[in-house]
């Protein structure tokens, strides 16, 4: 899936607030969004909104899961492990600065 950028990095959170393997929710540019770390020196963002019904996906170690109707997402890629998702959570570019998680969305 593409990702979305174009747009200014957002510092979203610490890097100290996300551990190794861990996901942690935030808002960039006032958009919920979903970061995961999966390495050290790598993180990923992605929309936090539902592709299913938009209710708002909740950060669960390697996982993203909807507490709606159930649809989980894998953290590494934003792909729909188990419906009623219809596809992917969109993308966003996530980088390391510093101390800080940065998103652009």
């Amino acid at each position: 899936m593409p990702v979305a950028s174009g747009g200014t990095p957002v510092q979203v959170l610490k890097l100290a607030e996300v551990a190794v393997g861990d996901s942690a929710s935030g808002e960039a540019s006032g958009r919920k969004v979903l970061v995961y770390r999966p390495e050290e020196e790598m993180v990923e963002a992605f929309s936090a909104v539902c592709t299913h019904q938009g209710c708002t996906v909740a950060p669960a170690g390697d996982e993203f899961h909807c507490p709606c109707h159930g649809s989980v997402y894998s953290a590494q890629d934003g792909t729909v492990l188990d419906g009623p998702a219809p596809k992917p959570l969109q993308r966003f570019a996530a980088a390391i600065d510093g101390d800080w998680i940065t998103v652009t969305t």
